[in-house]
This record gives C-alpha cells, structure tokens and sequence, in this order.
C-alpha cells in the first residue's frame, strides 16, 4: 500500500470514527437539545453558538445532525449486516446445491439484480409501508442478491479447492469441512464487499426518507433532515447542506475503505 492510500485510508477511518460515536453517544458531541425548538431563533446562520445554524422551528442543526447519525448508520449497517448473512445463506446454499435448486436460486437472484438497489427498496417499502423498519427491511432486500451471487461464486470455487478435498479424503464429514473451510473463505470475501455495501445502504436509506417514507418529525434523521430544508434553501441555506454533507462524507469515506480493502484482498492496487 502506497503511502497515499494510507493517508486516505486514515484520514477516512478517522472521520468514519467521529461518525461512530456520534451514531453511538450522540450526548457526547451535541451542544442542544435536538428537539428544543426556539420559533425566535428560527433559521440563524452558522455561528459560535449554532455551529450549524437553526433550522426552521430553531432547532439547532448540528445537535441534529449528530442525533441523526445513530438512526441513519444504524439502518445501513442494520440491512448490511442482514443482507450479509442472507446472502452467505442463500449463496453456499445455491453453490452446494444439485444444478436444478442452483440454477432456480439464481434465476431469481438474477431477476431481483436486473433492478437498481434503490427501485427494488422503493417497491417494498410502497407494499410495507413507510417507517423506519420497513425502510430497513427494504434496503436489505435490495442488497441481498450481490452478496448471495459472490457467496455462490465463493462456494462453488472454494469447494473444490485442494485443502478442501484433503480434509474429506482424511475423512472429515462434509458439513464440518464446509463449516470450518468454505465458510470462512466466503465470508471474508462477502466482509470486504460489505464495507463498500454499507454507504450504498446509507443512502438508500436517506433516500427514502427524503421522499418522506422514513422516519417522521420531529426525529432526527439526515434524509428528512435534508428534505424538511428543501424549500428554505434561500433562506437557510445550511438546513440541508449539512445533513447533506454527513451523508456525503459518510458514504464517501465507507467506499474509500472498502475499495482499499478489496484491492488489497485482490493483490493490487486501488
């Protein structure tokens, strides 16, 4: 690794760490009560006191910015981890399967793949309902069908690698040698796409919100954040430019991490 990469590397985790413990013990960086509303102080600038502004019921932004994070990561690293573990499922599943279950498995798998991420979470949570639950569940059935294709992918090669092949010729049982040999192979690939998963996540998430399908007011959440400031934009520029922002960099620095990761696990260069 360059010294370029770790810098980036470092400077992207340093600001993915900020972002964690906002998400975790927002009370540690907010300096306002983020549902306190102060019609008076409705939409003051950038200030000492208001380091990102107020909003329109003058409530202050940076204090929501940072609740906001718990609710916004939380959900993207929620379906993450989900579709992880359905895709792990699903595609050992379909690459230890006979080629009749496989390729039905795939076919379908292939047909929810053929759709964008965010269409395919817009038609569930249309069919749930809106809420912050079903926006979670919406997102991980829409990133499910990449991690189950590289789990199969996985499976189907690691199965018949030679160390694999040495463990059932000394008699290990099949489920024990795929449990303790393929398992972890595939995992660790489906870890390193994951990381890159969890901004696209994040996203999706906000997204939703935004178009008013998540969380309502007053809770903090940096989709609705971005969208309750929409209409202030002259006025108040910073209502949704800094929800915006923490998304932004959000997403940027997992994608960062995650393409080092992967180009690392590959043996080249990001």
């Amino acid at each position: 690794m360059s010294r370029g990469q770790r810098l980036l590397l470092g400077a992207a985790a340093a600001v993915l760490a900020v972002i964690a413990v906002a998400a975790l013990w927002p009370g540690l960086l907010a300096t306002h009560d983020p549902l306190q509303t102060e019609v008076r102080a409705a939409l003051l600038p950038p200030s000492a006191e208001h380091l990102f502004g107020t909003d329109q019921s003058g409530r202050d932004v940076y204090s929501r910015v940072v609740f906001g994070a718990g609710r916004s990561v939380g959900i993207g690293v929620l379906a993450t981890a989900i579709a992880l573990a359905a895709g792990l499922l699903v595609g050992a599943l379909a690459g230890m399967s006979p080629r009749g279950v496989d390729v039905t498995l795939m076919r379908i798998n292939d047909v929810l793949m053929a759709f964008p991420e965010f269409l395919v979470a817009l038609v569930v949570v249309a069919v749930l309902g809106p809420g912050p639950v079903n926006i979670a569940i919406a997102v991980t059935l829409a990133a499910a069908p990449v991690y189950v294709r590289l789990a199969r992918v996985q499976t189907r090669t690691l199965r018949v690698a030679e160390h694999v092949e040495a463990a059932r010729i000394l008699g290990v049982p099949p489920l024990r040698a795929f449990r303790r040999h393929v398992v972890p192979g595939v995992l660790g690939s489906l870890s390193v796409l994951a990381t890159i998963g969890i901004g696209s996540s994040i996203l999706a998430a906000a997204g939703l919100s935004f178009l008013g399908l998540g969380p309502s007011e007053p809770t903090p959440e940096w989709g609705l954040m971005l969208a309750g400031g929409r209409n202030v934009l002259g006025q108040g520029w910073w209502v949704s430019v800094f929800p915006g922002l923490a998304i932004t960099l959000t997403v940027v620095c997992a994608t960062v991490i995650g393409r080092i990761l992967r180009a690392r696990a590959d043996g080249r260069d990001a």
